[in-house]
Formats: structure tokens, C-alpha cells, sequence
């Protein structure tokens, strides 16, 4: 995955866009502004229609959201809210969310990378044939120092795609099966940075779930085949030429606004598991809830688990709002400070936009990574950074050209609905009852 060092004269204008797309809220030429600290926002995407998405689902959700184009970071999403059947309004979900980093250390210790504020992600945007985006719609998108095409990249797919089941259940008298095909929108981008493409993409399912996943594709760079010291994997025919193994360390940011409010909060909960006792069949399990009031870093361990809360928010049963953090496989690399945590949670700060490498413009002395900015703020606006790695161990069938291999994670809707939301009808007076109702 090597490639040649970002010319001097590149790097400055890059960082000069990216600097005047967050004073603006947007790149120039359009897209909504960027919500603001504590301000309560409509849940309905408010934006001209060039830069928004809107799809109803053929399960009866509806996801509505807008976006802009960021000189550093690519797709930026705002104002993400979800509607499901019988919901009298849009449920507001996240203020934006965006690609935060790839860090791309090698295992040789030769070099690494930031992908997104050092290599050039955004002016890398690919145009997408329509076999790409299989029944949907490719937008333009204006990247003024574009360097695969001109300027107008027919670069963001949104399409919608069959997930398989939602659901099954057998009826307990009737014998009728209830069963349906889940149903999501895909939104999407592919951008071009050295040998790699990263497929950038957002899945959001008519559950309410998102999913953010990043695919890494397109060849292996012929420049690492130097790794003959144990770090590498053979390539081709005998043991000549060696692949040098390193990591990609992916991180996203979330800011967001359930329900309108920036005033969320944070909960950790963690379980313990201790030896059965006495008649009890099992080993019993203690669910205990911690909250999370000022900044900072987090690590998975088995039965550990967070949620982002409404604060204004609560479901027709009357429980709050939420969302929990869902967690796909990662390696995480001990090799950096930035790495070395699963989450960080931190107090909105406008020029806090990227992991690493961050741009700023920030004051003198704030640090230009996320770990420098877990400093014991209370959380008033918390912030989500979520790290997920993939350690890329080469192998035979990486070439040619090399099958996509996907790192991310997901957040899911808790207590955001009184029932699931795709329930059936005849199903629906179930909620808290195990027997029908006479």
C-alpha cells in the first residue's frame, strides 16, 4: 500500500478547504449547515434537495438525511433521522457522522500513513458505473481538485438492498408463520488512495440500526514486496518476494442529537458472571449501570456494553430513548496512543474533527489526536470516536485484484420504539403480554 509522499503545494490547499468547510458548516457551493452545540434541530433533513437523501423503505421505515462533501474527511452526513410505520414524526438520530481517520502503520516500521488527512481520501473519489449502484441513484458531487476525473464526480451511490430475514416467528395456536425480508439503504463512496480504494460505506436498516463499515480493495502495492525479515507473507511462486503485513486503524465519528437534543448522555454497563450456588441451575449474571459523565477512553471486555440516551426523548411506553454501540470484530494496535483504546467519548469542540493528524484549527497546546483531548471535561454534548482495526497479513489470494476486506460497527436502536418496528399487525397487542387479551 505504498505511494509516494503528498507535494507540499497539495497538502496546504487541502488543509486550507478543510479549514473553510468547518467555518462554513459545508464545502463551498452547498450542503446544510452543521448543527451547533446544545441547539435543539428539526428531525426532518433541512437541506436543498441537491444534497439530501430520502427513502422509504418497502417495510414502511423511512430514512431521511443530508450531506456534504468534505475536502478531507469525503462524505459527510447530517442530520440523520429515522421514521418507521406508525411513528406520527421523524426521530431524530445523529447530528453527523463522518470517516475520522486510516491509520496505516507497517509491521517493518518503515512508514505509516494517514490516509484521510495526509493522503489525499477526498480529492481520490472515484466515479461509479451504474453496475455499481445495482437500482439506485448516482449523485454528483463537486471536488474541485478531483484527481481521477473532472471536477463533477458521479462519486455517492444510495440504493437499497435485501438484507434477508427481520424476522420469523411460528404462531403458537394459529401455526401461521410471520415472517419478513429486512430492507435497508445503502449510501455510499469510493475513494482512490495510493494502490487501495476504500469503500466507504452507511447502511441504514429499516430497524433503525446503522451500520458504518469501510472496505479496502484494489491491489496490493508492487513496492512491498520487500519484507524478508519474518514480517511479511510469500507472494507468487516460492519464497522470493514477501509482502509487508501493517494495520488499518479506522476510526468514525458520531456526534449525536436524538430526539433534536445534543444533550445526550453516556452509559456504560458492565455484567459479572459468578458460580452457581445453592439450587441454581447456571452461573448467575449482575447487570450493573455506570454513568459516563466526563470525557473518556473505553475498551470491549466480555459483558461490557454503552448507550448513547435521549434526554428529552421517550418511546410510547414511556422509556427513554437510546441507542447502543455495537461492536464489530477489530484488532487493536498497541502501537500508537491514538490506537490503543476501542472508544473515546469527548466534549464537543468544533475544531476536534479527525483522530490523528487533526487539522485543526485548534488552540496552541490542544493536541492534534483524539487521546490528547480525553482530559476530564464534563460531557454536556458528547462526541463518539470509534476505533476499529484490521491487522493485513497478505496472502496469495489478495492479487488480482484484491477481494474487499470490510472493518466497522453498527449502533441499534434501544427503547427507540415501544415494539419492534416491522411488527405485523396481527401481532401488535403483544406488547408486554404473553396471552392474548380478552
Amino acid at each position: 500500500m505504498r505511494r509516494n509522499r503528498i507535494s507540499p503545494v497539495r497538502t496546504r490547499v487541502a488543509v486550507g478547504l478543510t479549514v473553510a468547510a468547518l467555518a462554513a458548516g459545508a464545502t463551498a457551493g452547498a450542503g446544510p449547515a452543521a448543527a451547533r452545540p446544545g441547539t435543539a434541530v428539526a428531525a426532518a433533513a433541512d437541506c436543498s434537495a441537491a444534497y439530501r437523501i430520502e427513502q422509504k423503505l418497502s417495510t414502511g421505515t423511512t430514512w431521511r438525511m443530508c450531506w456534504h462533501y468534505d475536502s478531507k474527511a469525503g462524505l459527510v452526513l447530517e442530520n440523520v433521522s429515522y421514521q418507521p410505520k406508525g411513528e406520527p414524526k421523524p426521530i431524530k438520530v445523529l447530528n453527523s457522522a463522518r470517516l475520522a481517520q486510516i491509520d496505516v502503520p507497517y509491521d517493518d516500521g518503515s512508514v505509516e500513513w494517514d490516509d484521510v488527512t495526509g493522503q489525499n481520501f477526498a480529492q481520490g473519489l472515484m466515479n461509479l458505473a451504474p453496475d455499481e449502484c445495482p437500482g439506485g441513484a448516482i449523485k454528483t458531487v463537486r471536488v474541485a481538485d478531483a484527481i481521477y476525473s473532472s471536477p463533477n464526480v458521479k462519486g455517492l451511490c444510495t440504493t437499497t438492498r435485501s438484507r434477508g430475514h427481520a424476522y420469523r416467528r411460528l404462531g403458537d395456536d394459529t401455526h401461521k408463520v410471520y415472517e419478513t425480508q429486512g430492507r435497508d439503504l445503502l449510501v455510499y463512496t469510493v475513494n482512490k488512495v495510493g494502490w487501495y480504494e476504500y469503500i466507504s460505506e452507511w447502511r441504514f436498516q429499516d430497524d433503525g440500526t446503522i451500520g458504518m463499515n469501510a472496505g479496502a480493495t484494489g491491489s496490493l502495492s508492487p513496492d512491498d514486496y520487500d519484507a524478508g525479515d519474518g514480517r511479511g507473507w510469500p507472494l507468487g511462486k516460492g519464497a522470493k518476494a514477501y509482502a509487508t503485513s501493517h494495520s488499518h486503524n479506522i476510526f468514525w465519528r458520531l456526534d449525536f442529537g436524538l430526539d433534536g437534543s445534543s444533550r445526550t448522555r453516556i452509559e456504560q454497563y458492565d455484567s459479572a458472571v459468578t458460580a452457581p450456588t445453592g439450587r441454581q441451575e447456571a452461573p448467575a449474571v449482575k447487570t450493573a449501570r455506570t454513568p459516563v459523565t466526563k470525557e473518556f477512553a473505553g475498551d470491549y471486555e466480555p459483558y461490557r456494553w454503552w448507550r448513547v440516551v435521549s434526554a428529552t426523548g421517550r418511546n410510547k411506553d414511556g422509556h427513554a430513548r437510546s441507542y447502543e454501540i455495537v461492536p464489530g470484530p477489530t484488532t487493536k494496535y498497541p502501537g500508537r496512543s491514538f490506537t490503543r483504546h476501542d472508544l473515546y467519548v469527548t466534549e464537543y469542540n468544533r475544531c476536534e474533527q479527525f483522530a490523528s493528524n487533526n487539522p485543526g484549527p485548534c488552540p496552541a497546546g490542544a493536541g492534534s489526536s483524539v487521546d490528547k483531548w480525553v482530559d476530564g471535561q464534563a460531557l454536556t454534548h458528547p462526541v463518539i470516536w470509534m476505533n476499529v482495526g484490521f491487522h493485513h497479513i497478505a496472502r496469495d489470494e489478495d492479487q488480482q485484484p484484491m477481494p474487499v476486506h470490510w472493518q466497522g460497527f453498527a449502533i441499534a436502536p434501544r427503547d427507540v420504539t415501544a415494539m419492534n418496528p416491522l411488527t405485523p399487525r396481527d401481532l401488535a397487542w403483544q406488547n408486554g403480554h404473553w396471552e392474548p387479551r380478552s
